[in-house]
């Protein structure tokens, strides 16, 4: 179906409902996530002290990868 076919209203209709929808789904994505980083860190404490240093590494080392990442895109 081609985009000039279509209404402005039903477009507009369309975008108004995804904005109400998005900010749900957002929380409900960040909850499972949530979930997920505290289970992992349970896990992690659990096996002991150096696999904590290694795994605090790697995120870091994430971390500092994807925010690289971001400012050269966004740039």
């Amino acid at each position: 179906m081609d985009d000039l076919s279509r209404s402005p209203a039903a477009t507009l209709a369309d975008e108004a409902l995804l904005g109400l929808l998005a900010p749900f789904w957002q929380l409900v994505i960040g909850a499972v996530v949530l979930a997920v980083v505290l289970l992992s860190i349970t896990r992690l404490a659990r096996r002991g002290r150096s696999r904590m240093t290694t795994a605090l590494l790697v995120t870091a080392a994430a971390i500092v990868g994807l925010t690289v990442i971001g400012v050269l895109v966004e740039g």
